[in-house]
């Protein structure tokens, strides 16, 4: 894993302070409790329902596809600047000790069965797991890989404030289309995305985007490799 840029480190402990005392997004009922009430029933029932048994057909199938651990885990960025351990299914050959290279289309380190749970976001849900945690909400802008934090905090204005909240599974960016390989144009669009969804996240607004997201997985994500 690449260690996080120490110029993060400094900027997180300068500025997060001051961060949550201007950050105009509206506290709710349900931004303070039943956002993490809605993200707590929702991954019980994904857990018993979904991944207890698609999780040991998924851990074979790509482990018959490529050799390896069936999950992968990344450290990422999330609340108030806290690295944590994002759970994947492994969609890649597996490399002892790599460092980070974001996928890009036609990667040849994606295996076949990973190509097909990038496309269809299933290689998200282990996910679920990191909510029962407490580290994500099942909606909530997407914790980005430590490498990607080093390259934009400084270089986009407002790129911190997304992380005044719990990153999520999924989120308007994702819904509208704002994923894929990552660059200066594209991020600031997430970043405008991931604001937007802050200031009017709302039970119903979170209902919306996971059957958006729930329809996208169905039909199929061109952004995603």
């Amino acid at each position: 894993m690449i260690p996080l840029h120490s110029t993060v480190n400094e900027n997180r402990r300068s500025t997060f302070t001051e961060i949550w005392v201007t950050n105009d997004v509206q506290q709710t009922w349900y931004t303070q409790y039943g956002k993490r009430i809605f993200d707590v029933a929702v991954a019980l029932l994904v857990c018993v329902f979904v991944l207890s048994w698609l999780f040991p057909l998924m851990g074979l199938a790509i482990c018959a596809c490529s050799p390896g651990p069936a999950l992968f885990i990344q450290e990422r960025t999330g609340r108030r600047g806290t690295v944590f351990g994002c759970f994947k299914f492994r969609t890649m050959r597996h490399q002892a000790d790599a460092t980070f290279r974001q996928a890009t289309a036609s990667d040849s380190r994606v295996t076949a069965i990973g190509r097909f749970l990038r496309k269809t976001n299933l290689d998200e849900l282990p996910q679920f797991l990191n909510v029962l945690l407490g580290d994500m909400s099942i909606v909530g802008p997407r914790p980005h890989a430590v490498a990607h934090d080093a390259q934009y905090w400084a270089s986009i204005s407002n790129y911190r404030y997304r992380y005044t909240v719990k990153p999520g599974i999924t989120g308007l960016a994702q819904v509208r289309g704002a994923r894929g390989e990552a660059c200066l144009m594209k991020m600031r669009h997430r970043v405008k995305y991931d604001l937007h969804y802050m200031k009017r996240q709302s039970l119903l607004f979170d209902v919306y985007l996971c059957w958006a997201t729930a329809r996208q997985m169905l039909t199929g994500c061109t952004n995603a490799y």
